[in-house]
């Protein structure tokens, strides 16, 4: 078993030592089954070598427009405003 420190803030090592107490469990037996249950709701992700890039976005159906054209589209979109 490897040893470790950890640093907590005051109010949450306050409120685990309370959690802890109540169910007779030392702090490390408190962060023990902590860390387990984080570990077992969020499962790891399998580590590769592969580096990482962002989704493909999807087409919207903005078919060849430029950013002044989509812009000019916003604009007539708009609400106008009540005179």
């Amino acid at each position: 078993m490897t040893k470790t420190q950890i640093q907590l803030p005051d109010d949450l090592y306050r409120r685990v030592k309370n959690f802890a107490g109540q169910r007779e469990w030392s702090m490390a037996e408190t962060f023990r089954r902590g860390v387990e249950q984080l570990l077992d709701i969020y499962q790891q992700s399998p580590i590769t070598d592969e580096e990482w890039h962002p989704p493909v976005p999807r087409n919207l159906g903005w078919n060849n427009l430029s950013a002044q054209e989509m812009h000019a589209l916003a604009q007539e979109d708009m609400e106008r405003p009540v005179s």
